[in-house]
C-alpha cells in the first residue's frame, strides 16, 4: 500500500479527518449512509441501539477527575454491564461518552487518531483549547445521525499546561462547546449526579475528596436512574475513574475504587447492619 500524495493546494495538513475526507473515508459519512439505507428499508427508529448512560467530571486543586458508570442499555434491557465510557484522549486529556455507544466509541477512536496525527505532522501537541474544538467539530459532523436517534454527547477534560490548571468542556448534539468552571455531568442520570456534586462542592477540593464526591454522585444516580449501573461487588464491576493533572492521565486502580465505594455504602447502612432501602441497579453492594 502506498501513501497518498497531495499537491500543495490540496494538502489536508495536520487534520486527520481532513485526510479521511480527501480519501473519501469519512466515518461520519459512512454512518449517515448506513442510516439512510436502514430508513429506506423500513428500519428507521426501530434500530436496536445500545446507549451509554452517566458520566461526570470535576476540577480539583491539582487538575481534573473524570468518571463514568459501566452500564449500557438498549431500550429497557441491560445490553452491557462492563462498558468503558472513560478514555484517554492523549497524555494530558480524557473524554467520557454518553449516548449511542457504537458511534460514540468510534468518535473517541477517531479523536485519539486526530490528536496523534496532529502531533506527528506539526511536531508538537495541540493546545487543550484546540483539542476541545476538534471534538466539537466531530460532534457537529455527527448531527445527521443524531437526528435519527444516534446522538453522542461527550465530556472532555484535560490539564492545560499553559495555564497550569484543569479544564472541563461540555457539548450538545449540535457540536456546541461549553467550558464549565467546576463540574459537569452528561447522560440519563446526569441530573441526580450533578445535584450531588453541586451540594458537595465547596471550593477547590483535594484529589481524594473529589474522587469520593464523584463516586457518591454515580451511586446516587444509579439509585434513582435505572439506566445507570451502580457498584456490583458480586461481579466485581465498578465505575472507571481517572485523574488528569501535571503528571498526565492516570486511571485509578479498581481496588481503590471498590474500597471507596464500600466506605460510602457503610455510611448508609443501619446500625443493625441491614439496609433494605439501597438499590444500585447494578447488583449487590
Amino acid at each position: 500500500m502506498t501513501l497518498p500524495l497531495f499537491s500543495t493546494s490540496d494538502d489536508p495538513g495536520p487534520s486527520f479527518t481532513g485526510l479521511l475526507n480527501k480519501l473519501e473515508l469519512d466515518p461520519s459519512y459512512q454512518v449517515e449512509r448506513a442510516l439512510g439505507e436502514a430508513s429506506r428499508a423500513g428500519a428507521g427508529h426501530g434500530l436496536d441501539i445500545t446507549h451509554g448512560t452517566t458520566v461526570v467530571a470535576s476540577r480539583y486543586d491539582g487538575g481534573v477527575i473524570i468518571a463514568g458508570d459501566r452500564r449500557a442499555t438498549a431500550g429497557n434491557l441491560i445490553s452491557h454491564r462492563t462498558m468503558q465510557k472513560v478514555f484517554p484522549a492523549d497524555r494530558w486529556s480524557g473524554v467520557a461518552i454518553a449516548g449511542a455507544a457504537g458511534p460514540a466509541i468510534e468518535m473517541v477512536k477517531l479523536f485519539q487518531l486526530q490528536l496523534e496525527h496532529y502531533e506527528k505532522v506539526e511536531g508538537h501537541t495541540l493546545s487543550l483549547e484546540g483539542k476541545a474544538n476538534q471534538l466539537s467539530m466531530m460532534v457537529r459532523n455527527h448531527l445527521p445521525a443524531a437526528m435519527q436517534g444516534m446522538a453522542v454527547v461527550p465530556l472532555f477534560a484535560g490539564f492545560d499546561r499553559r495555564r497550569d490548571r484543569g479544564r472541563l468542556f461540555a457539548y450538545d448534539v449540535t457540536g456546541g462547546r461549553y467550558e464549565e468552571e467546576d463540574y459537569v455531568a452528561s447522560g440519563s442520570g446526569s441530573l441526580h449526579a450533578r445535584t450531588v456534586i453541586k451540594l458537595g462542592k465547596a471550593g477547590d477540593l483535594d484529589r481524594d475528596t473529589t474522587v469520593d464526591l464523584l463516586i457518591r454522585s454515580l451511586f446516587v444516580a444509579a439509585d434513582d436512574d435505572s439506566a445507570t449501573g451502580g457498584p456490583d461487588s458480586m461481579r466485581g464491576i465498578y465505575p472507571i475513574i481517572a485523574t488528569i493533572d501535571a503528571e498526565g492521565y492516570q486511571p485509578l486502580e479498581e481496588e481503590e475504587i471498590a474500597g471507596r465505594f464500600a466506605s460510602i455504602v457503610n455510611e448508609y447502612v443501619d446500625n443493625d447492619g441491614t439496609n433494605p432501602n439501597i438499590t444500585t441497579g447494578g447488583g449487590s453492594v
